[in-house]
């Protein structure tokens, strides 16, 4: 794939919790229309990656640019209002819906809309049927969480961010709260947005589906990149021990 417009850089990435270091020294780069899968046992840090990028934590060292803007340089941020623009441009689909259980699927994704775009309501509800019908919700934006299976709510916090029309959209293992059953709607989404070039950054346990949909894959372990390449490269044919020891079960 052509390398074309940098959406996302990560230049030596740190993060500790106390004396707990869980990423240390990690760089990468995300362009535009790409996918990068990030696979990895449990613990790896793939989640705190995620979690730095969309500010949700901060980080203890390194640069994060989004989009040509710097979110944090060598650890020191910028300021208020910059961030602020800066968070606009990535959206995060978390892995346990994190709806609000008393607004509508309608104004769960209208909501923000209106208040942190500016949008009328009528705007709002124009943009919210058009991504409640892509994500094959149309019937449902009058019902509440509690009246959705897992698959549905996570189609209906894919719509949400889709809706603040971010330019990467992050997937922070985003069918592990799933029945087996339920997870193949949701990556049958992923896999549409993919195919309409939405850069993407998804952490996932679905190795097939890593496999299937990624530009480039890195694979984690202990918080650092252990390996990184194609599909091909580190699915297929990983170079490295650890990565093919993880892969074991699912290359056999």
């Amino acid at each position: 794939m052509e390398q074309s417009e940098e959406i996302i850089r990560v230049e030596n990435l740190s993060k500790s919790f106390g004396t707990t270091e869980v990423i240390r020294d990690i760089s990468f780069s995300v362009y535009k229309g790409e996918v990068l899968g990030i696979i990895g046992p449990s613990g790896s840090g793939k989640s705190t990656i995620l979690r730095c990028i969309t500010q949700l934590e901060s980080v203890s060292g390194g640069s994060i640019t989004i989009c040509g803007r710097s979110l944090v340089k060598d650890c020191v941020y910028a300021g208020k209002k910059e961030l602020r623009d800066i968070a606009l441009k990535v959206g995060l689909v978390f892995q346990n819906f994190n709806l609000f259980p008393h607004y509508s699927v309608l104004k769960n994704v209208t909501d923000a809309q209106i208040h942190v775009l500016g949008k009328s309501k009528e705007e709002a509800e124009y943009t919210a049927a058009q991504l409640l019908a892509r994500v094959g919700l149309s019937a449902k934006a009058d019902s509440y969480p509690c009246e959705l299976s897992g698959g549905q709510q996570q189609r209906v916090s894919i719509a949400r961010s889709l809706a603040l029309k971010p330019e990467v959209l992050l997937f922070d293992e985003p069918t592990s709260a799933l029945d087996p059953e339920l997870t193949g709607e949701i990556l049958a989404v992923i896999k549409d947005l993919a195919a309409e070039k939405m850069t993407m950054v998804v952490v996932t346990h679905e190795m097939a589906f890593a496999r299937d949909t990624s530009n480039h894959i890195i694979f984690m372990d202990g918080g650092v990149i252990v390996e990184e390449g194609s599909p091909q490269e580190v699915i297929n044919n990983p170079k490295q021990t650890r990565t093919r020891s993880f892969l074991a079960r699912f290359n056999a």
